[in-house]
């Protein structure tokens, strides 16, 4: 057996990871890298956290291509033609990683169809591998799964900061047009989670932009370690959860290490006017090999090198006030 194809049960979240990673794309001169196939798994991912998709079977739907069209608007500088959708959806049952299948309708005599409607009369649906599938599903893995992809395939290694920055704005534009519609639409009451599309995919990109302006470290302590060219240790937190708030401008995040994110978001350290962290006083801290949060107490956040990427001082203000134990 290949190192392409390990056995059923070694087909766990590394071995999709690294699927994602290295997706064959075609590369042009001109423009780089091939978006197509990146965004094609987004759309899916996008309608399995919305149960729109269900099982393993994709079907070639409206909601499906009117998704891919949206991502690759907010994504790529060129204009969506049916091809762009069409040739991923055929071609990526060809990938080294074989978790894209192909049924194949009565009609099909052959060829690539490069339109959506010859994609349909020659391709009942594709169908994903049950273990990827059940990855997707998963709240936590299908963060995982999104992040190799807006790691490796959405940014350029030329101008990476302001590519990612520019496509955070874009999903921010998609928010007020959003909005602008709930305030305007009689039925939004009726159905709240269809108005929120995107989310998923739009917290991935601005983890990517708050984790390349902080140079990968935590902000509270330092922290840097990485594995690979698409993973590490630090998150893009929210300073005003987007729950609350749907903010995912770069002034409202803070890069942070699991522990030092979890705390923020329970109120146990807290930033001041003058970016100096405010550490809760009733902590009983244990901590033999690594400095306690307590010693933190009085110094400076390490901020980005550009002012302009420095978290927002109103949403520290409503994390001092709303969130933190003092």
């Amino acid at each position: 057996m290949s190192k392409a194809q390990p056995a059923d049960h070694q087909r766990n979240l590394a071995y999709y990871r690294e699927c994602f990673s290295n997706l064959k794309v075609y590369k042009s001169q001109k423009n780089g890298d091939a978006l197509n196939k990146p965004i094609l798994l987004l759309s899916i991912i996008d309608l399995i956290t919305e149960n729109i998709i269900k099982d393993k079977q994709i079907p070639i739907s409206d909601e499906l291509v009117e998704t891919f069209k949206k991502y690759w608007e907010l994504t790529t500088c060129s204009s969506f033609k049916g091809s762009d959708f069409a040739l991923p959806f055929f071609h990526l049952k060809n990938d080294k990683c074989k978790f894209w299948h192909l049924k194949y309708s009565s009609e099909y005599d052959g060829g690539r169809p490069q339109t959506i409607p010859k994609l349909r009369d020659d391709v009942d649906y594709a169908y994903l591998d049950e273990e990827l599938l059940r990855l997707m599903q998963d709240e936590v893995t299908r963060k995982e799964l999104i992040d190799a992809l807006v790691s490796t395939w959405l940014s350029s290694d030329k101008n990476l900061i302001e590519e990612i920055l520019k496509i955070n704005q874009n999903f921010e534009e998609v928010k007020l047009e959003i909005e602008i519609f709930n305030e305007n639409s009689k039925n939004f009451e009726d159905n709240p989670r269809r108005s929120l599309r995107s989310t998923v995919i739009r917290n991935a990109f601005f983890r990517k932009a708050i984790v390349q302006v902080y140079d990968c470290k935590c902000a509270f302590c330092g922290l840097k370690v990485t594995k690979n060219s698409n993973q590490n240790i630090v998150d893009g937190a929210h300073i005003k959860p987007f729950s609350q708030f749907y903010d995912s401008r770069i002034y409202n995040g803070i890069a942070l290490c699991k522990n030092h994110h979890w705390a923020f978001d329970c109120g146990w350290f807290a930033v001041d006017e003058q970016y100096k962290i405010i550490v809760s006083n009733d902590l009983k801290e244990v901590s033999p090999h690594a400095k306690s949060m307590q010693d933190f107490h009085g110094e400076k956040l390490l901020l980005p090198n550009k002012e302009q990427y420095f978290p927002e001082l109103e949403a520290l203000q409503w994390h001092r006030q709303n969130v933190f134990q003092a």
